[in-house]
């Protein structure tokens, strides 16, 4: 008897699924892909051209390349585990979609708009690659929705406790230091300038986007480690407001020493980006620090 064929049956059993063929992909479900391109493309312009240009949103285009890599890192199991989808949920999922993006859409509600977005590419997700694959792909999803721009209303409300905070506590610590400085509210005197924290204060809007970066880099380095990973997202708050307390200290110092428009133009041009960089590299430092304890949590959790 020839067993070759029984041979290859078995060999074909144990060989890794083969990647999708992107081209043919694209070519049986072209009205697919113009569909998603249409939704997409005016609302990543849309974004480009509003949220992603202040402070509070400049790490929208970060999260939106970085999400794609981290579905495309995990493309062998997206393979290997894809399904048909279930019709029913996909459509309930639209049914809710399309019109949050129309009315988002129409109303310039550009919130709105994304989230509603962010819903239909789930929804044909788990439509073409199944449920399983949406379940596995669970971080990523929630990761790009960071990508959703917060109203400013509601960031406001939020930063306004952490802005009186900071004021109070760089008020404190200058006067200890022994400067002539001041403050009602949320407005910061020193001798005859006065500051608007509100104003100067502007880098708490980074707390979105530091929880972006964090979430990205706890759940990429540490993420085999929950209970840790959590510690260090829970760091992110009090490094935003440790930084930008440096912020406005250095703004009021630069006043007090260099006059008005010198600080007007570092706010401007630099302190942004410097408060950023500087609460991104002390939560690297913060990690670095937390070894030991990283360690510990990694071992009682290999023991149980």
């Amino acid at each position: 008897m020839n067993s070759e064929p029984a041979h290859r049956a078995d060999m074909a059993s144990t060989a890794p699924v083969a990647s999708l063929d992107w081209r043919r992909f694209l070519t049986g479900h072209w009205p697919l892909a113009i569909g998603m391109a249409a939704l997409a493309g005016p609302t990543i312009v849309s974004l480009g051209q509003g949220p992603w240009q202040e402070e509070s949103g400049v790490h929208g285009v970060i999260v939106l390349v970085t999400g794609i890599w981290l579905m495309l890192r995990r493309w062998d199991d997206i393979v290997a585990m894809r399904s048909i989808g279930q019709p029913l949920i996909t459509a309930a999922l639209l049914a809710v979609a399309l019109p949050l993006y129309v009315a988002g859409r129409a109303f310039e509600f550009i919130s709105i708009e994304a989230a509603a977005l962010l819903l239909a590419m789930v929804a044909v997700m788990q439509q073409y690659w199944g449920m399983a694959v949406v379940r596995m792909l669970w971080f990523p999803i929630l990761y790009l929705g960071f990508v959703v721009p917060i109203p400013g209303w509601l960031l406001d409300t939020v930063t306004l406790p952490l802005k009186v905070l900071v004021s109070e506590l760089v008020t404190g610590g200058l006067a200890n230091l022994g400067f002539p400085v001041g403050r009602l509210g949320v407005t910061l005197y020193i001798a005859s300038y006065q500051l608007l924290v509100e104003d100067a204060c502007a880098g708490l809007n980074s707390l979105v986007s530091l929880s972006a970066i964090g979430l990205f880099y706890v759940y990429l380095i540490r993420g085999s480690n929950p209970v840790y990973s959590l510690l260090l997202l829970a760091m992110v708050i009090p490094i935003a407001i440790a930084a930008n307390c440096v912020r406005v200290a250095a703004l009021v110092l630069i006043t007090y020493y260099f006059g008005n428009a010198m600080a007007q133009g570092y706010l401007h041009n630099f302190a942004g980006m410097v408060t950023f960089v500087s609460a991104l590299l002390f939560i690297f430092l913060l990690d670095w620090l937390l070894t030991p304890l990283r360690n510990v949590l990694e071992r009682r959790s290999s023991v149980t």
